[in-house]
């Protein structure tokens, strides 16, 4: 393992430094280093591997559209790109139109500019907020309201308004007959998986009705059975204009989408945008199969019920470095009561566990959602311990 972090080191660019650990294959929730250490996966890929490791059917539909036809760019149309749109639609119950992309910053690039498109001169500006995560393309990176990686590539060729993620009164304040579009996320994901408060969302839809401008709504992290429902805006009622989806819709495979609902399915006109590998057929089979496979193993409701089962089991664990457990379903924030994430990860990586330290005092668990309630407990069980020593 350490020759291939040094060849790591060597060949590739820095800006993901040189990772701790170098994996050679996974089965189901578990995954193996080069070295034959075993590890489970509690990160996920990133809230990506939504089926795990090696999955059946994953493997299968990817294996059969690769060897029946791989790439077809934009000039031609494919059923699997047909039936994905329409399967999406139907589980966002919705009218609207979808612009396939191959990562959730594209996702965010495209509704950008769908929501510009459709606003037209007039409204000049946009709404997001502060600690919100939406990509690091310049379009995205300009609505991600984290100061320490937007700024070094200013200036922006956009007016991006921050607000306090949760206040409605200054989203009120904000959001005027000139603005475009109100950029959220229905939970800050790299912002330390904060939930929006009570009524929030609900108040955005409200305001954005009230001025004329679009809600858009950043599913990347939360959508596709995250949080034990199709898209977490589901569980508060509220219906966005454009949803952005990615991470978890391919289970490993890069595809990303821009779901624009009512007028904004749409507001792009021929040769307003595109992308030559958006709505590769291999991709778009993989996402078929994961909505599948989610579908049929009754996968919303396990997650609602593992999820709730790891965080009141975290919560038990009484420690002094432990202060609480946020988030909703397979989506979950360890908050320390000390910066010492990147210790806490490291025990972990030391006990067999693989967690994110999202935070200096939170750590990010986003497990495959087909993790079991025992492999979920194992990691309880280990929690003091890894505490103890961090």
């Amino acid at each position: 393992m350490n020759d291939l972090r040094k060849r790591f080191e060597a060949a590739i660019m820095p800006n993901y430094g040189v990772p701790p650990v170098a994996l050679a294959r996974g089965q189901g929730c578990r995954v193996w280093d080069t070295d034959g250490n075993a590890y489970l996966d509690l990160i996920g890929g990133i809230a990506v591997s939504a089926l795990g490791h090696g999955h059946p059917a994953l493997v299968a539909a990817v294996s059969e559209q690769v060897a029946t036809l791989a790439h077809t760019s934009n000039l031609f149309l494919h059923e699997p790109e047909v039936r994905l749109a329409e399967r999406l639609l139907r589980l966002l119950d919705a009218d609207g139109r979808v612009f396939f992309t191959n990562s959730g910053t594209e996702a965010n690039e495209a509704a950008y500019k769908l929501v510009r498109r459709h606003a037209g001169p007039g409204r000049t500006y946009v709404v997001a907020a502060v600690s919100g995560f939406h990509g690091r393309t310049m379009g995205a990176l300009a609505l991600t309201g984290k100061a320490s990686i937007r700024e070094p590539f200013g200036p922006f060729g956009a007016d991006v308004r921050f607000v306090t993620y949760g206040s409605a009164d200054e989203l009120r304040q904000a959001v005027t007959g000139d603005c475009a579009a109100v950029f959220l996320e229905p939970t800050q994901g790299e912002g330390g998986i904060v939930p929006a408060p009570e009524g929030y969302l609900a108040a955005a839809r409200k305001i954005c009705d009230e001025t004329g401008a679009a809600l858009v709504l950043d599913e990347i992290q939360s959508g596709i059975g995250r949080t034990g429902a199709w898209f977490q805006h589901q569980h508060e009622g509220v219906r966005p204009d454009v949803i952005t989806l990615a991470k978890g819709l391919g289970g490993g495979l890069p595809i990303g989408a821009c779901v624009g609902l009512g007028p904004y399915a749409s507001a792009f006109r021929k040769g307003d945008h595109g992308s030559t590998f958006g709505g590769n057929p291999v991709a778009c089979a993989a996402a078929l199969a994961v909505l599948d496979t989610i579908e049929k193993e009754g996968l919303l409701d396990h997650v609602t019920d593992v999820g709730e089962r790891l965080a009141s089991g975290i919560a038990a664990v009484g420690h002094p470095l432990l202060a609480g457990v946020r988030g909703r379903g397979l989506w979950r924030a360890i908050v320390l009561a000390e910066p010492k994430s990147a210790a806490v990860e490291a025990a972990a990586r030391d006990a067999g566990f693989l967690v994110n330290a999202l935070q200096p005092d939170v750590i990010r668990l986003a497990p495959p959602l087909i993790i079991t309630s025992d492999e979920a407990g194992s990691f309880v069980t280990a929690l003091p311990a890894i505490l103890g020593t961090a």
